[in-house]
């Protein structure tokens, strides 16, 4: 049987992106149940492409209750339905199992890794005072994408001098920003740039200078993808909620990999659940973003576990 929830988390103050501002992370929760066990996958259905809570819901309503984790793979596009029913199938193999799913995976066992702290888009001098309130991180994430980015980064750089810098423009910047801002993301020590043009504009990177990776997000969603890349992207952004699931982002790490792009590992805004997923493709990436969570003032009665700027494997009782 699946079954599929609503559910509602407060964030612990607003996040803002170039797009808008939430204060609350809406997901949805499946649970499959075969043979006295239950798995348990997460969703963010995601405007940005056509989701809705309720056409997510609907997807996945439709299937056959006795899909396999193969079938899935054919029965829905990449998005949002397919991840939380392609990852509460892995879940319920690993219990049905006695496993873990890294080993049902062939993966070896995975250990803790830096993860990125994301500041959300606001005045210079309030990401400043947010900056500077974490700037014990190692890795702090910005969210940028307007005009007028320049004070942003000064202020940032200024309240956390010493943090690693990756910039995040959710496609709000045009070619000419882009250009405008490079030289300055290098004296700041930025080490890399986020989905800089809309994903529909993004051939305007062919042929400009890239002092800083620029990694490929909004333009980037499964092994597809990878085509239209080419001599735009440094690297590829690997979100879950993109890809439909996690077998199909183990997919396309193993190919981004063997193509010469280097591994960012990201998150919709979402609980512990929709991060440990990803916490095994995350595993020798670059850069890794899975901080959903720590923006969040509750999340599953099983989090995974943050500290010291890391993020640590999930135990078995929350996922896999």
């Amino acid at each position: 049987m699946i079954s599929v929830t609503a559910d509602v988390f407060r964030l612990a103050e607003v996040f803002t992106i170039s797009r808008g501002s939430r204060t609350e992370a809406k997901v949805l929760t499946v649970r499959v149940a075969r043979g006295g066990a239950v798995g348990f996958g997460e969703c963010v259905p995601y405007a940005r492409y056509g989701e809705s809570l309720e056409s997510v819901a609907a997807q996945i309503e439709a299937l056959p209750a006795g899909i396999t984790r193969a079938e899935l793979q054919d029965a829905l596009a990449p998005g949002a339905a397919r991840n939380a029913v392609d990852c509460a199938l892995w879940d319920l193999e690993a219990k049905l199992a006695g496993k873990r799913v890294w080993e049902l995976a062939g993966l070896p066992a995975p250990g803790p890794m830096t993860c990125a702290y994301t500041l959300s888009l606001d005045t210079p001098e309030k990401m400043q005072t947010a900056a500077a309130r974490h700037a014990h991180r190692p890795l702090l994430k910005i969210k940028l994408g307007t005009p007028d980015d320049m004070a942003r980064l000064e202020a940032v750089r200024a309240g956390a001098p010493k943090a690693r810098i990756i910039v995040d423009a959710n496609e709000g910047w045009s070619a000419e920003v882009y250009q405008d801002l490079a030289p300055h993301l290098v004296r700041l020590g930025v080490a890399l740039v986020e989905q800089p043009l809309p994903a529909a504009d993004d051939a305007a990177l062919i042929g400009i200078a890239r002092p800083v990776p620029v990694c490929a997000d909004e333009s980037c969603h499964d092994r597809a993808s990878l085509g239209h890349l080419r001599g735009k992207y440094d690297m590829v952004n690997i979100k879950l909620d993109k890809t439909g699931g996690l077998t199909e982002a183990l997919a396309l790490r193993d190919l981004a990999r063997a193509e010469g792009y280097q591994i960012m590992v990201g998150c919709m805004v979402g609980s512990s659940l929709a991060m440990a997923p990803a916490v095994l493709v995350a595993q020798g990436a670059e850069y890794v973003d899975l901080d959903g969570p720590l923006l969040l003032a509750e999340d599953r009665a099983t989090p995974l576990a943050y500290a010291e700027g890391k993020v640590y494997p999930p135990e078995a009782g929350l996922w896999g």
